[in-house]
């Protein structure tokens, strides 16, 4: 049995799991990395992507995030998530609803700040569409 640490996943709006796992695979800035006990010690940026959590008991547990920082020792993991959700608590048709209302959002920006923002939620929105393979 592999050795299993500390892992935690934190959104602005809840704690999304604190468990121990075996191993985390997290979609950091420069690519997927796995992650196990004994890891040296790194803080990273995450790009929007699914962690995957394999816990001690061995179950799988999926969890899309939009970015944020990964804090990683040698006994734990902590993920700060811009914003983050279970895999299975995602709606396709929903999230198609709101990758619509953010390209009409772009279309009707009266100021470059809003055309930026707009963007930037469409980009993200696409960005966990990508993710899912949806």
């Amino acid at each position: 049995m592999a050795d299993s640490f500390q892992f935690e996943l934190v959104s602005p709006e809840r704690l999304l799991v604190s468990e121990a796992a075996t191993a985390i695979l997290a979609p950091g800035s420069d690519g997927y990395m796995t992650i196990m006990a004994g890891h040296s010690p790194l803080m990273t940026t995450l790009k929007p992507g699914v962690v995957v959590v394999t816990t001690a008991g061995g179950a799988d547990r999926r969890f899309y995030v939009r970015g944020g920082f990964a804090d990683i020792t040698n006994a734990s993991m902590i993920v700060l998530a811009e914003h983050a959700m279970p895999v299975e608590e995602m709606d396709p048709a929903q999230l198609d609803r709101q990758i619509k209302d953010a390209e009409e959002d772009v279309t009707d920006a009266k100021t470059p700040e809003a055309r930026s923002k707009a963007e930037q939620q469409l980009s993200a929105l696409r960005d966990a569409r990508s993710a899912l393979g949806m």
